[in-house]
């Protein structure tokens, strides 16, 4: 389980936009994954929603739809959506001889299941927004050759990196039969329940 905080217990507006976005993300998967759901399809959900985002934020400019083709999401979210968890942390059964095999397209490739979800699997959620050095000096890794910066507004980012570098939300869910129970929600999770948690108050006001 991960948890994004503020040093200071306070959130900047500029921190509380990019938390915001990356558990909006979040829930959005919680409020679609159930058996029978593709888990690649669930990746692509939280990049939407992130890119989406960003381009309300200022940080992009373009038709989601085109980065999502593209592979934008990539750049700001470099790992797949979650893993499997039971005897390890990294657990074994993402792909087997008889489940998806393994995408290839970037981001996409770095899932460690591509499986359609069956009851009684165990598996993280936890997608991430980064602010990485590269889209500030447009100086790409190899690895990244083929990718077109021209969606990446450098300024607003470089403003945004000087508050945050990025943001990582992680659950433990468990699919039941008509959907999902969150193993990890007694976790402080909103931008207010972090605040009063950190500064020792009660915070337990509803869970999200």
């Amino acid at each position: 389980m991960t948890t994004s905080w503020p040093v200071n217990g306070k959130f900047t507006e500029k921190q509380a936009n990019i938390y915001n976005l990356v558990l909006k993300a979040s829930r959005a998967v919680f409020s679609e994954l159930r058996p029978g759901t593709d888990w690649v399809g669930m990746h692509r959900l939280a990049e939407r929603i992130i890119l989406g985002g960003l381009v309300d934020l200022g940080c992009l400019t373009g038709d989601v739809d085109e980065m999502m083709e593209k592979r934008i999401g990539f750049l700001f979210m470099p790992h797949g959506l979650g893993h499997l968890i039971g005897l390890d942390t990294h657990d074994v059964g993402g792909y087997l001889p008889s489940t998806p095999e393994r995408a290839k397209q970037p981001g996409l490739k770095n899932l460690r299941t591509a499986r359609i979800i069956d009851e009684g699997l165990c598996l993280t959620i936890e997608p991430g927004c980064y602010f990485r050095d590269f889209l500030l000096d447009g100086e790409l890794p190899k690895e990244f050759y083929n990718f077109d910066l021209k969606y990446v507004n450098r300024e607003v980012i470089r403003d945004y990196q000087k508050e945050i570098h990025g943001v990582r939300i992680e659950d433990v869910v468990l699919i039941t039969a008509d959907g999902n129970e969150n193993l990890s929600y007694d976790i402080p999770r909103s931008v207010e329940q972090i605040e009063k948690c950190m500064a020792g108050e009660e915070w337990r006001n509803g869970y999200l």
